[in-house]
C-alpha cells in the first residue's frame, strides 16, 4: 500500500467544536468542527460551498475565523485559514488547552473568577424551542452552574436568557455550562434576564 505524505504545515487536533459559518452569499448555517490546526479545520455541515469560497465561522472556544474551502469531505468540508501570526499563534494555544483539558480531565476552563449573580431566576431554552426556569448557582465570564431539573445531553446547545451556552457537565441537581463566547461583565446579569 502507498504511504500518503502529510503535507499540512500544522498538524490537526481532533475537537468536537459547534459553531455557525457563514458563505459568500451570507446565508449562515450550523456546523461541527471535527478537526482544526493553526492553519485550517474539517467541519460537519447540512451545506457545502464550493472549493474557493471564502466563509467566516463563529466557533465555541475559538471566536472568529475566517479562511476559503480547500476540499470538500463527507459531509462537510476543509478550511484553509486566513490568520496573522498572531491569530496563529492564538489559536495554538486554544487548540492546545482544548486537547489537554481531556487529558487532565478538565472540564472547564476556570481562568475567570465565579460569582452569585444579582437576579438568580432565569430561562433556559433547549434547542427544541422549549423553556424552563432554572436558577444560576454561580456564574463567570466563560461559564455558569445552573439548578434545574432538566437534563440536556453534554455538549448540547442552550440559550440562558440572551446568552448561548453548551452544557459541559452535569450536576447532582443541575448543569455546568460554558458560554459560546466570552462575556462582558458589565453586561452579564443584563444577559441573563
Amino acid at each position: 500500500m502507498p504511504r500518503v505524505t502529510e503535507r499540512r504545515r500544522h498538524s490537526r487536533v481532533q475537537v468536537n467544536l459547534l459553531g455557525r459559518f457563514m458563505l459568500e452569499n451570507k446565508k449562515e448555517y450550523p456546523c461541527q468542527v471535527i478537526n482544526m490546526s493553526p492553519g485550517g479545520l474539517a467541519m460537519i455541515a447540512p451545506v457545502r460551498g464550493e472549493i474557493g469560497e471564502r466563509i467566516i465561522a463563529y466557533i465555541d472556544h475559538i471566536g472568529r475565523i475566517e479562511g476559503k474551502i480547500v476540499r470538500k469531505i463527507e459531509g462537510g468540508f476543509a478550511v484553509a485559514l486566513d490568520a496573522t501570526l498572531r491569530k496563529r499563534d492564538k489559536l495554538a494555544s486554544q487548540l492546545t488547552w482544548l486537547a489537554n483539558r481531556h487529558i487532565l480531565n478538565l472540564p472547564e476552563d476556570r481562568r475567570h473568577e465565579r460569582r452569585t449573580p444579582k437576579n438568580p431566576i432565569t430561562k433556559l431554552v433547549m434547542d427544541d424551542g422549549s423553556e424552563h426556569m432554572c436558577r444560576v448557582l454561580d456564574l463567570s465570564l466563560s461559564g455558569a452552574a445552573l439548578k434545574t431539573k432538566v437534563r440536556p445531553a453534554i455538549g448540547k446547545r442552550i440559550t440562558i436568557g440572551k446568552i448561548q451556552a453548551q452544557v459541559v457537565r452535569h450536576l447532582e441537581d443541575g448543569l455546568a455550562i460554558e458560554f459560546a463566547a466570552l462575556q462582558e461583565d458589565e453586561n452579564l446579569d443584563n444577559n441573563l434576564i
